[in-house]
């Protein structure tokens, strides 16, 4: 049936798939995660948990990730419940770029992947610290503006607060006026935003009963995956092409020196989009040809950069917000890898 198709495009598909498979369970976890966040973890609970200084905000947002198994497959939607419940973006984006890295599960693959020997994996570790605390502070004393698309933002007027449920306003405090702005936002996001829950509706979050908690959580899980699938999809099948199209040895023949086999084994990493928890042993297979500095800008900047996680980004942030991210994580892993 298929004889009659090319090898390279049997070849694209076969990788493709492989794609999807190693991605899907994560992007599961990812959204059941976000799922969590927007039912139980309140406002003011993250409110409490969040330093109102910038810097130590950014601190604090890349070191939580420990807490959260989650590969970069999957951290989109998490980031961007955690915006949505008040976390500040610099704080987000840093967690963001670490979580994918600096989580038990990947620290310990990438121990077994290069001989049970520590350097490494806390060399990959440090570089994902340095690069989220100098892209986050950037974000925060630099950048002006919400990040978020306008669809995942908190709607509100000039004095109150409109949460969006089943495809309903509902508003809190006295009637004001509402633009049209407002109305054509909100139209445009009523299915995404089916159910979810804003600030005007925590305390409906609170009257529910646990399993009315879990079910609007798969509910939320449902949404979130349906969201953020479509970029993956495409992501997937953005990498298996060039992945099959572009020749990896080809690649290699010209990463000579240790500016130029940095940057390739950046543009493998963005290439391959490998999830975080299995890039380690690829990353080892190159330490014949490349030198310790190269392989850990692959193993640092994969995670926080690929072809997949950027569809999903671009799907949740400005594109203006994404090139800043891509273009100031680029440079600093690159330096960082050039300085080790």
């Amino acid at each position: 049936m298929f004889s009659h198709l090319p090898d390279s495009f049997l070849q694209m598909n076969t990788i493709f798939i492989s794609i999807l498979i190693e991605a899907l369970p994560f992007v599961l976890i990812g959204v059941f995660i976000a799922g969590f966040i927007q039912m139980f973890i309140s406002e003011k609970f993250i409110a409490r948990v969040i330093p109102k200084n910038k810097f130590l905000a950014v601190i604090v947002g890349s070191l939580i990730g420990v807490l959260f198994p989650s590969c970069e497959c999957g951290i989109v939607p998490i980031v961007r419940n955690l915006l949505a419940k008040g976390v500040p973006l610099h704080a987000g984006i840093a967690f963001m770029l670490t979580a994918p890295i600096i989580n038990p599960v990947v620290l310990f693959s990438t121990y077994v992947a290069f001989g049970s020997s520590w350097e490494v994996p806390i060399l990959r570790v440090v570089g994902s610290l340095v690069v989220a605390l100098v892209v986050g502070n950037i974000i925060a004393y630099f950048y002006k503006g919400t990040g978020l698309k306008e669809r995942f933002l908190k709607y509100e007027t000039a004095s109150e607060k409109v949460a969006v449920s089943s495809g309903n306003i509902a508003t809190a405090g006295a009637p004001t006026e509402i633009t049209t702005t407002h109305f054509q936002a909100l139209e445009a996001d009523t299915s995404h935003m089916h159910h979810h829950h804003h600030h005007g509706e925590e305390h409906v979050h609170e009257e529910m009963s646990v399993s009315q908690k879990v079910w609007h959580t798969v509910q939320h899980a449902v949404d979130e995956f349906f969201s953020v699938g479509k970029y993956l999809v495409f992501g997937a099948l953005l990498a298996a092409a060039m992945q099959t199209y572009i020749k990896t040895s080809t690649l290699v023949s010209i990463g000579h020196g240790p500016i130029l086999s940095i940057l390739l084994m950046m543009v493998l990493a963005f290439v391959l989009s490998l999830c975080s928890e299995a890039d380690a042993f690829i990353a080892a297979s190159f330490r014949s040809v490349f030198s310790t500095q190269s392989i850990v800008a692959f193993l640092v900047f994969g995670p926080m950069l690929d072809i997949k996680n950027l569809m999903m980004m671009l799907g949740a942030f400005k594109t203006k917000f994404v090139l800043l991210i891509v273009s100031s994580v680029t440079i600093v892993v690159f330096l960082y890898a050039l300085v080790i």
